[in-house]
């Protein structure tokens, strides 16, 4: 029996892992290491956070990306974006030297057992652990707008569906959303060769601005001070306090985890996308269908009326969201019993990071509610991975076990929808982080 199984081998579930077996417990890591960063975002893009705020949580503080960087020979640079697939391997690189083993395997169902949980893989075997972290990164939760949700796929996707971009040359493609994946996104598209255009419901797009040099004077420093999510003290005070957060009403966190850090360029991609790509801005959805093999979508424009667009393939880039029923992995039992964040889906966490289901943890998009947008980014790992498998150590030592009404029969393998574990990418809304974008 394994004193921890952490499902998800992306920044959260890694790190995570690394305390975990730093603390002499003994972890099983479940996932595809990286899997959302190398298997669901194009060539091409970029780390849109700073490389400081993006390093993975190891004892130590030793397997930084900048260590990472001066290994391999390329520098992380203030203000200088990084390439995924840099992130990406260094990912890889931290999972070997930091986290005792992955094993890649998909987990299609937890189930309560009892003094632990029942975890069962998708070739068959059944493996039991005293408590479990669910740290399946934003996959699970992707969100395609109601009027787009119908068509076949062939016609529509999720901007987290395509790692290879070129089929789209020649092509019209309509990119909805207006956060950094359906910008980066729409630019990508347009410099492979197809013919994108942005839909999107703002009446217009922001932009994060230039970073500022991090050694500055105190002045300025005290006016706008550096912080793992950005520049200013909003953004600093949810990259340091989500403790804090986590305080706040039910409903007070609901509309944070809604609302901050919304959509929003890279500085570096202004350019790139402004040359290249037009848009609609201050449309709405109002409906999408299939005609002489095309999508026609129904525009609500601004100030009333509608208009239509046709296009050969629509990209949606619409974020995710956090929502417990769509965890087919997690027993219906487990389900029931967790209490949830306000009238959301989310779990609602101790400070250790454990739902209202002993034994049970969570990290990374489902943890926002509960603790504020930081969960949305990989900066958030740090935080996260100290305090949850302080919060494990805590549950190992009480041994109460998860007081949930056991499953009417054992779940075979394969026999719910599986979910393959992979890295937080991205945020609540694809704009917000990949985890981090």
């Amino acid at each position: 029996m394994y004193d921890v199984a952490v499902i998800g081998a992306g920044p959260y579930g890694l790190s995570v892992a690394a305390h975990a077996a730093a603390a002499g417990m003994s972890p099983k890591v479940f996932g595809r290491t990286m899997a959302s960063w190398r298997d669901h975002m194009p060539e091409g893009m970029f780390l849109k956070s700073e490389p400081w705020s993006s390093n993975l949580s190891a004892p130590g503080g030793d397997r930084t990306l900048e260590r990472f960087g001066a290994e391999r020979g390329f520098a992380t640079r203030h203000g200088e974006p990084l390439p995924i697939g840099a992130f990406t391997d260094y990912g890889l690189w931290f999972a070997e030297h930091a986290v005792p083993g992955v094993d890649e395997r998909t987990v299609t169902s937890v189930a309560p057992a009892g003094d632990g949980f029942h975890l069962a893989t998708a070739d068959g075997e059944w493996v039991h652990a005293r408590t479990v972290v669910l740290a399946v990164g934003v996959m699970p939760f992707v969100n395609i707008p109601e009027a787009l949700a119908g068509l076949p796929p062939q016609y529509v996707s999720h901007s987290s569906g395509h790692r290879d971009l070129d089929r789209f040359h020649g092509r019209d493609v309509v990119v909805v959303g207006a956060g950094q994946a359906a910008l980066e996104t729409a630019t990508l598209l347009a410099e492979r060769g197809a013919r994108p255009r942005l839909v999107a419901r703002a009446d217009r797009i922001d932009w994060n601005t230039v970073p500022e040099p991090l050694e500055r004077g105190p002045l300025r420093s005290l006016r706008s001070p550096h912080s793992g999510l950005g520049t200013g003290w909003t953004s600093w005070v949810w990259s340091q306090t989500p403790w804090a957060v986590r305080k706040l009403p039910a409903s007070t966190r609901e509309r944070i985890a809604d609302t901050a850090l919304g959509p929003a360029g890279a500085w570096w991609l202004r350019e790139r996308y402004e040359q290249q790509v037009p848009a609609l801005l201050g449309h709405h959805l109002h409906g999408a269908g299939v005609r002489d093999g095309r999508v026609r979508l129904v525009l609500g424009a601004p100030g009333g009326g509608t208009s239509v667009l046709d296009a050969d393939h629509v990209v949606a880039a619409t974020g995710f969201t956090p929502d417990l029923d769509r965890l087919g992995l997690l027993d219906a039992s487990l389900r029931r019993a967790v209490a949830t964040v306000g009238s959301s889906r989310a779990p609602e966490l101790s400070a250790g990071f454990e739902s209202s289901c002993p034994g049970l943890f969570f990290a990374g998009l489902l943890a926002a509610p509960s603790f504020g947008p930081s969960m949305r980014f990989v900066h958030g790992a740090t935080f996260t991975a100290h305090r949850l498998v302080a919060g494990v150590r805590r549950r190992l030592r009480d041994r109460t076990p998860a007081r949930v009404p056991q499953p009417a029969a054992p779940v075979a393998a394969g026999s719910v929808p599986a979910v393959r574990p992979g890295g937080g990418r991205r945020g609540a809304s694809h704009g917000g982080a990949a985890e981090d974008r």
